[in-house]
C-alpha cells in the first residue's frame, strides 16, 4: 500500500505513526505561516529551516518532527500561501469560470512572487492544491471535452499565468512606477534597436506610444494573452464538438 510522506498526512489530518520525543506544539500550518514570512519580507532565499526555526522560537532539529526537509517545507507554503480557492460558480460559462481561476491565480502569485522560484517536482496532492485543481478542471464541464483535453487546458492557462508572472516579478507596481520604468525602458530600448539591425523593433518604437510597452502584471496586456490562450481552447471545444 503507498504510504503519504509525512507532510501529506498532516495537511490531510491524518495521523500518522508516532515519532519518538516531546509532543509536537505548533500546526503544520504554524511552520507554514512563519516561513511564507521570511519569504514574503526577503525572498525564497531567506527561507531555511534555521530560520524557521527561529521564527516559531524553536531549535533547528526540533523542525525536522513536522517536516523532514526543506522540499516538504515548500509543500506547506504552497499550500497556504493561495488559500482556497473561489467557488465555481454554477451559472457562469466556461470561460468566465476559467478567467475568475486564472486572475485570482495571478492575484496570489502578485502576493507571494516567491512561489515561481519554487522547483515543481511533483503534481499537487495537499488539500488546498487539490481544491484549486479540481476548481481548474470543473471550468471545463460542460464543454465536451474529454478529462485528458480539460486537464491539458487547465495546465495551458496555468502554465501562461506563471509565465506572464515570471516575466514581471520584480517590476515596480502602481501607475507611477509603472510609467517611469515603462518611459526609461522605451528610451534605452530605442538606444539600442538600430533600424538596420532591429528593423521591426524600430518600426514599432516609431509607431507604438511608449505606454503600449506597458508590463504591468495588471494591465490589459495579461487579459489579451489571457483572451488568445482561451481562444485556442474554444476553437479545440469545436473541433471536439
Amino acid at each position: 500500500m503507498t504510504e503519504l510522506p509525512r507532510v501529506l498526512q498532516q495537511l490531510w489530518g491524518i495521523e500518522g505513526p508516532a515519532r519518538p520525543g516531546p509532543k509536537p506544539t505548533f500546526h503544520i500550518s504554524d511552520i507554514g505561516n512563519a516561513a511564507i514570512k521570511l519569504a514574503d519580507a526577503a525572498g525564497i532565499s531567506a527561507v531555511s529551516m534555521s530560520k524557521v526555526a527561529a521564527e516559531l522560537g524553536f531549535t533547528t532539529m526540533s523542525l525536522y518532527r513536522y517536516v523532514d526537509s526543506k522540499d516538504e517545507l515548500y509543500v506547506v507554503m504552497l499550500e497556504q500561501a493561495f488559500g482556497p480557492p473561489a467557488p465555481v460558480d454554477p451559472k457562469a460559462d466556461w470561460r468566465e469560470r476559467i478567467t475568475t481561476w486564472a486572475l485570482a491565480f495571478r492575484d496570489g502569485l502578485r502576493r507571494h512572487p516567491w512561489v515561481l522560484q519554487i522547483p515543481i517536482v511533483e503534481p499537487p496532492l495537499s488539500p488546498l492544491q487539490l481544491e484549486w485543481m479540481e476548481n481548474g478542471l470543473r471550468a471545463f464541464e460542460d464543454t465536451g471535452l474529454s478529462p485528458g483535453d480539460s486537464l491539458s487546458a487547465m495546465l495551458l492557462v496555468n502554465i501562461y499565468v506563471r509565465g506572464a508572472g515570471a516575466i514581471t516579478v520584480g517590476t515596480p507596481s502602481g501607475s507611477k512606477a509603472v510609467s517611469e520604468a515603462n518611459q526609461l525602458y522605451v528610451q534605452r530600448l530605442a538606444m539600442l534597436a538600430d533600424p538596420d539591425r532591429f528593423p521591426t523593433i524600430a518600426r514599432n518604437l516609431q509607431s507604438r506610444p511608449a505606454e503600449d510597452f506597458d508590463v504591468d502584471y495588471d494591465a490589459s496586456e495579461f487579459i489579451f494573452g489571457l483572451d488568445a490562450v482561451l481562444d485556442g481552447i474554444e476553437a479545440l471545444i469545436a473541433r471536439r464538438a
